[in-house]
């Protein structure tokens, strides 16, 4: 079984990208967002993914992925995917012997800049970058797959 163990968390200023050593661009869509599972098509760049995820419990879940060809995920992304596709900006910052994904969203959830960081277990220690504001780990409004249902620019008073 595969797991992902993952925290998550606002960002509250851009002092990563000075020191990020990498940015990609991220399309992705939504084949199923069930509450048990969700199906995801992503591309970036040359490279092409299909997500399998399960229910998350604390800050794991299940996670199976597996590369397929870009034509065939494109065809996926614009015929099979639900609507609202989510755009992203991802900079990979190195911190404190982890590694940090700040995903800058884009298009209707323009505005949302989260932080993310892949564990080894739940009771990993880790430090916080400076840039780090508020630990967001569990709250649905925060997963990709809501925000392609819910996105950003709808929340009220960004709740």
């Amino acid at each position: 079984m595969s797991a992902e163990i993952e925290r998550k968390y606002t960002v509250k200023d851009q002092s990563y990208r000075q020191e990020s050593i990498e940015c990609k661009y991220y399309k992705q869509g939504y084949i199923s967002i069930d509450k048990e599972r969700t199906v995801r098509i992503r591309i970036s760049g040359n490279n092409a993914f299909i997500t399998l995820k399960g229910v998350t419990t604390g800050c794991t879940r299940k996670e199976f992925e597996y590369p397929i060809p870009v034509a065939d995920a494109a065809e996926m992304l614009g015929s099979l995917c639900l609507p609202s596709i989510i755009e992203k900006k991802r900079y990979i910052y190195p911190y404190a012997g982890h590694k940090w994904e700040i995903d800058e969203f884009m298009g209707n959830n323009d505005g949302l800049v989260i932080a993310e960081i892949e564990l080894k277990s739940e009771s990993e220690q880790f430090d916080l970058p400076p840039f780090i504001e508020t630990e967001v780990t569990g709250d649905p409004r925060y997963y990709n797959s809501n925000l392609a249902k819910h996105p950003y620019k709808t929340w009220k008073e960004k709740e």
